[in-house]
C-alpha cells in the first residue's frame, strides 16, 4: 500500500531549507501531525520561537557527504533548500545562485539514489517560465506546458528548469519519484522581511510599517507589474496533496488572483490605517512585467484550490512585520 502523509503518523521526513520561511511552516505542519521531522539548513531559524521539528541540523548541503548523512533512514524528502531571495537579489547575484543551487539539488537527488529514498518533493519556480510570454500581456496566466520553448529568467530560472529535467532523468534511470511545484510568490508571517532577500509582500509591509502617517513609501518600478500571491497555509496544503499524488509533471502552486504591485501596496496601506503616498524607483530591478498562474491542472488533477484571499492573508502578514519593526526600533 502506498505511503501517505494523511494516514501514516510514523513517517521520517527530511525538510531541507527547513529553517527558511516555507520550509519552517512545512516542518511545523508535519511535526504537529506527529511525524518525525528532520530540518536541515545552513542557518538557524530566526523567527519561530517554538518547537517546530524533531531535529534541527545546521549543515552545508553543497557538500555531498553532508547530503548523504542527513538523508539516511528517511522515508521522504521535501527539498526546499536554495540560495535565493527577492528580485533585487536574484537579478544581481547570478553565478553564486546557479552554482550553489545546482550543487545542492544534484546532491539531494544523488542522496535519494544512494540511500534508496523513493520520493522527493522539489521546489521549482515560476521564474522557469519563458520571459517573452510575460512582457507584453497583462492578462497572462501561465500554463505548465508554456515552459517550452524555453526562455527562463537568467540564473535562478534557468537552474530551476535544468533541475526539473534532472528530476525526470532520475525517474527514468533510477525510479526516483519526484513531485515538482512551480511556486508563484508565497507569502505570510515568520519569513524574511528585510535585508534584501525578502519578497514583494514582505518588503511592502515593512515599508508601510516603518513609514510615519502622512509620509510616503517607495515602490520599485512603475507599480504596473502584475503578480499573484499565495498564502503560506494554502501552499503547505498543496505540498502535501501533490506529494501524495501520482503526478510526476511540474505543477503550478500559487493563486490566479492577479494584482499590480501598486494595488498590492494600496491593500497594505489600507490594512495599516495610515495615509501614505507612493513614489516610484524606475531604475530598480522588477523582473518580468506580468506573471500570473493558471491553476487548471491543480484544480482538476489534485482537487486543490487556494482558500485565502490576498487581503485576508496580508492582515496577519502585516501584523507580524509590524511587531518585527517595533522590536528593531
Amino acid at each position: 500500500m502506498e505511503t501517505r502523509i494523511s494516514n501514516n503518523k510514523n513517517l521520517r521526513i527530511l525538510v531541507t531549507g527547513g529553517n527558511g520561511f516555507i520550509g519552517s511552516h512545512l516542518a511545523k505542519d508535519l511535526y504537529n501531525a506527529s511525524h518525525f521531522v528532520r530540518v536541515v539548513d545552513l542557518r538557524p531559524n530566526e523567527y519561530m520561537k517554538y518547537k517546530f521539528c524533531s531535529e534541527n541540523i545546521l549543515v552545508d548541503l553543497r557538500d555531498q557527504e553532508n547530503a548523504l548523512k542527513v538523508s539516511k533512514d528517511i522515508d521522504w524528502i521535501f527539498h526546499l533548500a536554495a540560495n535565493m531571495g527577492g528580485i533585487g537579489f536574484i537579478k544581481t547575484v547570478l553565478a553564486d545562485v546557479m552554482r550553489d543551487n545546482v550543487r545542492i539539488d544534484l546532491n539531494m537527488l544523488e542522496a535519494c539514489r544512494m540511500n534508496n529514498i523513493p520520493r522527493m518533493f522539489y521546489s521549482s519556480s515560476a521564474c522557469a517560465y519563458p520571459v517573452h510570454l510575460q512582457e507584453k500581456n497583462p492578462d497572462v496566466a501561465l500554463k505548465e506546458e508554456d515552459i517550452w520553448p524555453y526562455d527562463p529568467e537568467k540564473a535562478y530560472g534557468m537552474e530551476k528548469l535544468y533541475m526539473e529535467q534532472m528530476c525526470e532523468a532520475y525517474y527514468k534511470d533510477y525510479g526516483i519519484e519526484t513531485r515538482i511545484a512551480r511556486f508563484h510568490n508565497i507569502y505570510g508571517p515568520e519569513g524574511t522581511w528585510k535585508g534584501g532577500r525578502e519578497k514583494a509582500p514582505a518588503a511592502l509591509c515593512r515599508k508601510v510599517a516603518e513609514a510615519k502617517d502622512g509620509t510616503s513609501i517607495e515602490i520599485w518600478g512603475n507599480g504596473k507589474q502584475v503578480r499573484s500571491f499565495c498564502y503560506i497555509t494554502d501552499c503547505i496544503d498543496a505540498f502535501k496533496i501533490l506529494m501524495e499524488s501520482d503526478l510526476r509533471e511540474p505543477l503550478n502552486i500559487g493563486t490566479d488572483e492577479a494584482v499590480t504591485i501598486e494595488e498590492l501596496a494600496d491593500i497594505i496601506i489600507k490594512i495599516s490605517g495610515k495615509t501614505l503616498t507612493k513614489t516610484y524607483k524606475l531604475d530598480a530591478p522588477i523582473g518580468v512585467n506580468y506573471r500570473n498562474a493558471d491553476l487548471t491542472k491543480a484544480k482538476t488533477l489534485l482537487a486543490w484550490t487556494p482558500k485565502i484571499p490576498l487581503r485576508e492573508g496580508l492582515k496577519p502578514t502585516y501584523a507580524w512585520i509590524v511587531q518585527q519593526v517595533e522590536r528593531d526600533r
